[in-house]
């Protein structure tokens, strides 16, 4: 049925007969529906903040909304670090902004906090949300740097003796993932990208037409562990796959005789292989771990978050060779992982694994 006398289709009011409008007709927007296809048109998910009720619903189901980022094991972090009134720390992966705000918190006053993130597109909307919060350039300072740059960084910021405090939390964040542009996720469509600075190096796309099979094995046996490396690099290397489903559709194509389950396993897998590869995560992260001892004061805490296999044990060798060579006072012996509740609440918690370490005096 129509609508009814007085309203037009969309709901809006018709001129009265014989008084014809002088104010030109205006569509309404048309509602996208419960589920559109558009992420941008996910108003709900884009703005949380305009929307409380929707986010408390997201976060009570144990998911993380959409464009934002939980802060795993906070409290953990924060015992590990202890931080303290006048301290300088460092966020090496300011990211959402989650850990600086609590770190912040701590060792203000008189304290400051530097934040790095290389990545262009995020930096200036957690800049933001900072500020609102009130912390001044007087407590933090936000630069645009990868955090294999962070003897560079701590000089640039006037911090060059070192910090007190340091939390490099590894690896891909909500963000990325929720913004199908980026071409990170295994569920949205998107180009195939995973640069965390789009504006420098080989795309995701890029790096498999410019590889060679042998190579993309490596790369996936090294960076994901991958069963079925030789099969995929096969299949994959050479080819130009533009966006993450086509990608996706192709491992489960290549692996098409195993079972469902197993294929998906790999899908993933490889989007994590590759997503290393493009940003040179394991570099980056060697990098920072032999920087590190000359970056933390006497006495100074560092702790690290950890997603991967080969992240964690690179971080295990780096704390126990300076504990035996006298640079660390002491170092976690075992990993700690996020508890049941927090595992529960946020699913992206169950890969995560704390190391901490103390330089020495």
């Amino acid at each position: 049925m129509s609508g009814g006398e007085g309203s037009d289709s969309q709901g809006g009011a018709l001129p009265k007969a014989g008084k014809p409008s002088t104010t030109p007709h205006k569509r309404r927007p048309r509602y996208a529906g419960k589920n559109p296809k558009r992420f941008s048109e996910k108003y709900k998910e884009l703005n949380p903040e305009k929307y409380p009720e929707t986010v408390q619903k997201v976060l009570a189901s144990g998911k993380t909304v959409a464009g934002t980022h939980r802060p795993i094991m906070v409290a953990e972090i924060l015992d590990a670090l202890d931080p303290k009134p006048g301290e300088t720390a460092v966020d090496c992966t300011l990211g959402h902004g989650g850990h600086a705000r609590e770190i912040l918190s701590r060792v203000t006053p008189g304290g400051r906090l530097i934040g790095l993130d290389a990545d262009p597109l995020e930096l200036p909307r957690t800049e933001e949300r900072m500020r609102a919060l009130r912390f001044g350039p007087e407590s933090f300072t936000a630069l645009r740097q990868n955090f294999a740059g962070l003897p560079r960084a701590l000089a640039e910021t006037g911090a060059a003796e070192g910090a007190d405090v340091l939390l490099a939390d590894l690896g891909v964040s909500s963000m990325q993932l929720d913004r199908p542009e980026r071409g990170f996720s295994v569920k949205l469509e998107g180009p195939l990208d995973m640069r965390m600075n789009p504006a420098r190096g080989l795309s995701a796309a890029q790096l498999l037409e410019r590889s060679k099979p042998e190579e993309l094995a490596a790369l996936l046996v090294e960076n994901s562990e991958e069963p079925h490396a030789a099969t995929l690099a096969r299949v994959l290397a050479g080819r130009r796959i533009e966006t993450t489903v086509q990608l996706a559709a192709a491992v489960r194509g290549a692996l098409a005789a195993r079972p469902a389950e197993e294929a998906t396993l790999s899908v993933r897998r490889v989007f994590q292989a590759l997503r290393i590869a493009v940003n040179d995560e394991f570099g980056a992260l060697e990098t920072l771990l032999r920087h590190l001892p000359a970056c933390l004061r006497p006495g100074g805490r560092v702790a690290i978050l950890t997603f991967h296999s080969g992240e964690d044990r690179r971080v295990k060798h780096a704390f126990a060779q300076g504990v035996r060579s006298g640079v660390y006072a002491e170092a976690s012996r075992e990993v700690t992982r996020a508890g049941a509740d927090e595992r529960r609440a946020n699913p992206r918690s169950i890969s995560a694994k704390l190391r901490w370490a103390r330089r020495a005096w």
